[in-house]
């Protein structure tokens, strides 16, 4: 049996691939998250992905190497993880009562082969009034997340008002792909 490696410093993949039964090693990401500014928008997961798996040069051929990005796009605009208050608000107020693409790619890397796959979901948000803004941000630290909010929780539970795609996607692992790729592999 392959040994599977997860590079990422996400609570939540972490926490799917737990769930889907998958026995795996964490890896920490020292890998900048850029791209070239005129990469598509819808490239810029798989990209930044694959960077990510440029950072571990040495796979064993028993080893699975996995890393992934997500990103949000809202009118072809890349939002990564905000640095600021300010900029969890400025993005927070952009998706407000809109719809916006979530990408999450995955790149897959062992011994002989490397391969990345996207996946995207599109997201609807209700209004969310500046007290509400100020509220998530004060309550739920949105800095570690695209787009600054987080699926699962308080944004999640009261905001979204529709979801095009897989949870899963958005959450920052598109599992079900993850999965039967993972059981073919391993």
């Amino acid at each position: 049996m392959k040994k599977i490696l997860l590079a990422s410093q996400s609570p939540r993949r972490k926490e799917l691939m737990e769930k889907m039964g998958f026995a795996f090693e964490l890896m920490s990401v020292e890998a900048e998250e850029t791209y070239p500014p005129d990469l598509e928008a819808s490239e810029v997961a798989g990209y930044v992905a694959e960077q990510k798996s440029t950072f571990y040069q040495n796979i064993g051929e028993d080893e699975i190497l996995l890393t992934a990005d997500t990103v949000v796009v809202y009118q072809n605009h890349v939002f990564g993880k905000p640095k600021t208050c300010e900029g969890a608000r400025t993005m927070l107020r952009k998706l407000s009562g809109n719809t916006h693409d979530v990408y999450t790619a995955v790149s897959v890397k062992t011994y002989t082969e490397r391969f990345t796959f996207t996946d995207k979901a599109q997201v609807s948000f209700f209004s969310i009034d500046e007290s509400e803004i100020d509220y998530y941000i004060k309550n739920y630290a949105p800095f570690d997340k695209s787009g600054a909010y987080g699926i699962h929780d308080w944004i999640g539970v009261t905001k979204i008002s529709a979801i095009n795609g897989n949870f899963y996607t958005v959450m920052g692992l598109p599992t079900h792909w993850v999965y039967k790729t993972l059981k073919e592999l391993v």
